[in-house]
């Protein structure tokens, strides 16, 4: 397995602090609102990361907080007139229904940074002890010029940073050592909920919590760490300067960042009017088909997103899982007998596309190249297994797509699509009436029908087994 390791900008080969196991530690959600397509990229990306490495024989431990005492939550907390706790409590319970939807395994620990506050001021107090940090006025700062690697995930020059944000300075922060200095530990305000620590009554700053709870779940230093690529600066460079300056070792062997979704080729923003919540993407669209969209780039390309493209990897997604539910269909119908020479031939294929898909998936995760070998095994299953085909044959053909696609995340049940009793009615009488027309060589009337049943929400697929419909 390669990795692009961040740290070093080149693909690296895959080796383990402990052979045939991963520690994964993934930066999850600040929890004050539903979660946006840009925070599903890097849960999905991550996750089939993980599916793939357990495909493969590896143990992964594997580890995503959430961030659940932030500014925008006690924004959001004012606003509403309740306490941060309600806030979180609602927002954690939304971003459990949104990854279980997009088929997003259990993380083995969700931490909470409000249950780990002891560990941060412990960790705080051991910086400060250790020339690292320094304490002005109940604030702790984090002195980033004590810690001579500083920049070197971002790769980016200390003088430089000096000078670029001398005058970036905000109110309260005068009293830094350095403008890239940053906060470990803030007193508290008015209303805001608070902690005890030798500096003040306050809350730690963003940047502390997942240093003190990553080795603490994970077990120790970390094979990968993982996030959106606006998190390599500052918070994944402040991360390694607290960890490595309070440890004396290396933090993560492999730091992975996913890149951004734009909309319609600009930023996704909510004041340009084009930011979507999965939620608004999942009642358009089944999540299967934000999964396999969101895998059908490599994670460290821009993705566009669109209405238009979604409905291109609906369609598919449609080819896979038609072929698969095809096979299931056929199955039980097959004799048992031995495999002819052409279906031998033929498995010699599976075994070749097997192989190459995980070849495109070992060369830092290239799930786009991979769904290719996916598309060639659908072919070869549409081409070769038919009604007179082996069961065996049939058996092979159809396991072998569906554990990659498993791979992948993506379920494969067929949904039993429900109308209700007067709907489901008109929907079939005009199939039938559009089958009619078809059969008269009016074309014109049939496709007139099919436009009306879009127009109701209804799609129409014409197969080798008949007309099957679903609700758009």
């Amino acid at each position: 397995m390669k990795i692009y390791n961040t740290m070093s900008k080149e693909k690296e080969e895959f080796v383990p602090i402990e052979e045939g196991k991963i520690r994964m530690y993934v930066c999850g959600p600040t929890v004050y609102n539903l979660i946006h397509i840009g925070n599903a990229r890097p849960m999905i990306v991550f996750d089939t990361f993980r599916r793939f490495m357990e495909y493969k024989g590896y143990q992964v431990k594997y580890v995503s907080n959430y961030t659940d005492v932030d500014d925008k939550i006690i924004k959001a907390a004012v606003e509403e007139g309740v306490d941060c706790q309600t806030v979180t409590e609602r927002y954690i319970a939304e971003v459990e229904k949104d990854m279980a939807d997009l088929n997003i395994e259990e993380a083995s620990a969700h931490p909470k940074a409000t249950e780990e506050i002891d560990g941060m001021v412990n960790l705080i107090d051991e910086l400060e002890k250790k020339g690292f940090a320094y304490a002005v006025n109940g604030t702790v700062y984090y002195d980033t010029t004590a810690f001579k690697p500083y920049g070197k995930l971002s790769h980016k020059n200390m003088e430089d940073l000096q000078s670029g944000l001398r005058e970036l300075k905000v109110s309260g922060e005068e009293e830094k050592k350095n403008p890239t200095d940053f906060v470990l530990w803030k007193p508290k305000k008015m209303g805001e909920p608070y902690w005890k620590s030798p500096w003040s009554e306050g809350r730690p700053g963003w940047h502390t919590e997942c240093c003190v709870m990553a080795p603490k779940y994970c077990g120790g230093a970390l094979d990968i760490h993982a996030g959106g690529e606006d998190l390599i600066f500052p918070h994944h460079e402040n991360e390694i300067a607290q960890y490595e300056a309070a440890h004396g070792e290396q933090f993560a062997r492999y730091w992975m960042h996913n890149a951004f979704i734009n909309i319609d080729n600009k930023k996704m923003s909510k004041s340009l009017g084009n930011f979507f919540t999965v939620r608004d993407v999942t009642s358009q669209f089944d999540p299967m088909v934000l999964r396999f969209y969101m895998l059908s780039a490599h994670y460290r390309s821009p993705l566009n997103f669109s209405k238009e493209l979604m409905q291109s990897a609906k369609a598919s997604l449609d080819r896979i899982l038609s072929c698969i539910w095809r096979l299931e269909d056929l199955l039980p119908r097959l004799k048992e007998k031995g495999m002819s020479k052409e279906e031998e031939e033929a498995l010699k294929k599976v075994e070749e596309y097997t192989a190459l898909f995980s070849e495109k998936m070992e060369d830092d995760l290239n799930t786009a190249d991979a769904i290719t070998q996916i598309f060639e095994l659908v072919r070869l299953a549409n081409s070769t297994v038919k009604e007179e085909s082996s069961k065996d044959f049939g058996s092979i053909m159809k396991e072998s797509i569906a554990v990659l696609v498993h791979v992948l995340g993506i379920r494969t049940e067929k949904k039993e699509e429900k109308l209700d009793e007067g709907l489901e009615e008109k929907v079939n009488a005009l199939i039938a009436k559009r089958q009619e027309a078809k059969k008269n060589k009016d074309f014109t009337e049939a496709d007139r029908i099919r436009d009306e049943l879009l127009s109701m929400g209804i799609s129409l697929k014409d197969t080798r087994n008949g007309v099957e419909w679903q609700k758009i």
